[in-house]
């Protein structure tokens, strides 16, 4: 496409247009509930995830890198798909991936019966298999379940990328893989797998300070973090941008930029901020499992002070947003 002539106006008049993608625009990485014991609080997980739903979420991924999977065993993974699935009407994705292809592919499987919209499959960690060896894992996970299927690139986590000729080849010869979570960090690369793949396969992007840059390289939406509490303005931000309305679009990523810097660091890992936030406004999702482990009082108190420059409403009010609540509890969802 020749470039537009200075002033030729917004996307929409110049004929680009954005299109929805086929889990919404916004998609949470939810965080995993535990009680006060560090066991695994199923009815905690659905009063969150209809929360989410009411505020801005139009999908939820389950047991993701948010969703602490590493220290989830298989059964209680399966519990909270099917009891999260059973309680909402967005769409629920199951994160299955693991470094083991076969292990993957047993979870793929629960996850079906389990009742689930999709599944999100990681690249196999540590072991860093050849773009091959990913080829085949991938297939081999796919093609067990009827589902559709969301890869997930994030070599900073997993040591190895998925390659923009690999990702290419599996959207085109498996029919169910039909979606990426981008976590990569390269927007060129991302431009040019857009241009690579099939109509309908869905970019979304893995990394809130990424999103607004790959909508204008091809991305529907975004597997976000920050969704727990800005999750509304996410998807306003998406919209403009969806709508042609760039300048809108970039006031509102603006905004968000303290939520995104508070989001993850080297001192505060994702998910223990998320779950700070998560705490300030109210909602019940205990601390994270070892090796995240407890949050210190001071992230608790980071988040409060958040939430009030951000004007956020949670799942209760009248708290002392001062307070620095430590417990993890809060009110009971509506």
């Amino acid at each position: 496409m020749p470039l537009p002539p200075s002033g030729a106006g917004s996307l929409v008049q110049m004929g680009i247009e954005s299109r929805a993608g086929r889990f919404g625009a916004v998609v949470t990485a939810m965080v995993t509930p535990f009680d006060e014991e560090g066991n695994l609080d199923v009815d905690g997980a659905c009063d969150l995830a209809r929360w989410l739903a009411d505020h801005g979420s139009d999908g939820l991924v389950l047991s993701g890198t948010t969703g602490e999977a590493p220290v989830l065993s298989d059964a209680e993974a399966a519990e909270l798909w099917r009891a999260v699935a059973e309680a909402v009407t967005v769409p629920v994705l199951a994160g299955v991936g693991t470094a083991d292809t076969r292990h993957s592919m047993e979870r793929a499987r629960q996850a079906q019966d389990a009742g689930v919209a999709g599944l999100l499959v990681v690249t196999p960690y540590y072991s860093r298999p050849s773009q091959a060896g990913l080829r085949q894992h991938f297939e081999a996970v796919a093609r067990v379940a009827d589902l559709p299927v969301m890869l997930y690139d994030i070599p900073v986590r997993t040591g190895r990328g998925i390659a923009s000729d690999t990702l290419a080849r599996l959207a085109s010869e498996v029919p169910n893989i039909v979606a990426l979570k981008d976590a990569a960090g390269d927007v060129v690369s991302t431009a040019r797998l857009a241009a690579q793949v099939p109509a309908g396969f869905d970019i979304y992007s893995g990394d809130d300070s990424f999103t607004l840059p790959l909508l204008a390289v091809g991305a529907v939406g975004v597997v976000s973090v920050a969704s727990h509490w800005v999750g509304t303005e996410i998807g306003e931000m998406i919209a403009a941008f969806s709508k042609g309305d760039v300048e809108a679009a970039r006031a509102l990523n603006v905004g968000l930029a303290d939520t995104v810097a508070f989001q993850s660091s080297e001192l505060y890992p994702n998910p223990l901020p998320a779950k700070a936030m998560c705490r300030a406004l109210g909602l019940a999702v205990g601390q994270c499992r070892s090796p995240m482990g407890v949050a210190p009082p001071e992230l608790d108190q980071e988040a409060h002070r958040l939430a009030k420059a951000l004007g956020a409403t949670g799942a209760h009010s009248g708290s002392d947003s001062d307070s620095g609540s430590h417990s993890g509890s809060g009110a009971t969802l509506g």
